[in-house]
């Protein structure tokens, strides 16, 4: 059976989302067994721990100059310090407009790998040969630019909605998705994917939002769009980096 290290997940960004992230956590987990000629065994997962915890809307804390309770940071930091505390070697955050606070996360818990999502779905484009990004994401990613920083360190360009398309995909988060309506969301993410492969060609669409997977795929109206899941390759390299496959980047 295969040496594996203690690895964690922070999520509650929000909580479905978290636990999909598992999901797909344990997916990957299990092709990694196939990959090493080994059969799937549930005494050969890994030893992994969710952190799902309230923490205050990130596309809002990053739209307020304001400082105090409404910050995502201590919350996540405290959550990280449990995660710790239980062994963790590497963690994954289960939300990608919270990796604008991936930094100080880290230089807090030095002791710890944490994972940086856009970089790790921006190599892995990199490595598919893709010429041409588009990025469904909140208003806080686009605001601090976490995918076109990341994409454009593997010389990668990235198409953005217009500010309509985007005020489309916040309903389809928010009052889709988080709200348990998923009709409504899958419309909305569904039309929006649309007009970017209409406006940009064939370009790999990047579901930039956790919500987004939830309410998009399987959806029969963008069964011909390249689309790509931030977390699940997330997933796939917290798995490798649990057997033990990937060295820090």
């Amino acid at each position: 059976m295969a040496v594996t290290q203690v690895v964690g997940i922070l999520g509650g960004m929000g909580p479905a989302a978290g636990a999909d992230f598992v999901r797909l956590f344990v997916q990957a987990c299990a092709q990694q067994m196939r990959a090493r000629g080994e059969p799937v065994r549930d005494q050969s997962f890994p030893e992994h721990w969710l952190a799902q915890v309230p923490v205050p809307d990130r596309t809002d804390a990053l739209a307020s100059t304001e400082e105090g309770a409404h910050q995502p940071l201590e919350p996540m930091l405290q959550a990280l310090g449990r995660l710790a505390a239980l062994g963790s070697r590497a963690v994954a955050i289960a939300c990608n407009t919270a990796h604008a606070w991936h930094a100080s996360l880290q230089e807090r818990f030095p002791q710890i790998e944490l994972l940086h999502m856009a970089r790790e779905t921006a190599r892995q484009l990199s490595a598919q040969g893709a010429t041409g990004v588009a990025l469904m994401a909140t208003e806080g990613t686009y605001r601090v630019r976490l995918y076109e920083q990341a994409l454009a360190e593997v010389g990668l360009d990235c198409h953005i909605p217009l500010a309509e398309e985007r005020q489309t995909i916040t309903r389809g988060i928010f009052d889709g998705v988080k709200a348990g309506n998923m009709a409504l969301a899958e419309q909305c993410f569904s039309e929006v994917a649309l007009r970017l492969a209409e406006r940009h060609g064939p370009v790999t669409i990047v579901m930039g939002c956790t919500e987004v997977p939830l309410g998009l795929q399987g959806s029969a109206a963008v069964a011909g769009l390249d689309l790509i899941d931030p977390a699940q390759v997330l997933a796939a390299a917290l798995a490798r980096r649990a057997y033990g496959m990937d060295q820090p980047h």
